[in-house]
């Protein structure tokens, strides 16, 4: 079922139930609400889902980087450490250092640019659908409203 329908499923149960007399709110029937949002939530569009998991993935890289970076800079501090006494392999070894370190950081920084694009462009997506899914919804609420009981 599309997402237009149940929107207007849902609309109609709402305008469909019974109201509490000399007050504006109404009664409506949990069950039925509640089976009317899990429909629509199924019905939602792939790319709701996948924009949750690309900020989970996105996360997990950044922390796998973070942690890769800090194993990098422990090992070659590690490794200037054994060499301290040898000045030209201890200046070798910092060099090393900070160009793995360089090279660490610029791929974490790579990696969680391309991560917030991606899940940018993702939402970007979803919202351009969601924009299509409301004018419709808005067109379909101006039409139910044109067309008069009785006629």
């Amino acid at each position: 079922m599309e997402m237009f329908e149940l929107l207007n499923e849902l609309e109609e149960l709402v305008e469909g139930s019974p109201r509490i007399p000399m007050t504006r709110r109404i009664l409506v029937d949990e069950e039925r609400i509640l089976e009317s949002l899990d429909r629509i939530r199924t019905a939602l569009p792939e790319e709701m889902r996948q924009a949750k998991w690309v900020v989970q993935e996105r996360e997990k890289v950044l922390g796998e980087s973070r942690k890769e970076a800090q194993r990098i800079m422990e090992s070659a501090q590690r490794e200037v450490d054994k060499k301290v006494d040898e000045t030209e392999i201890t200046s070798k070894a910092r060099e090393m250092a900070e160009e793995v370190i360089h090279k660490a950081e610029k791929m974490a920084w790579d990696i969680k640019q391309g991560a917030h694009e991606y899940a940018d462009d993702l939402l970007h997506t979803l919202q351009e659908r969601l924009e299509r899914v409301s004018a419709e919804v808005q067109e379909g609420r101006t039409e139910l409203k044109a067309i008069k009981p009785g006629s």
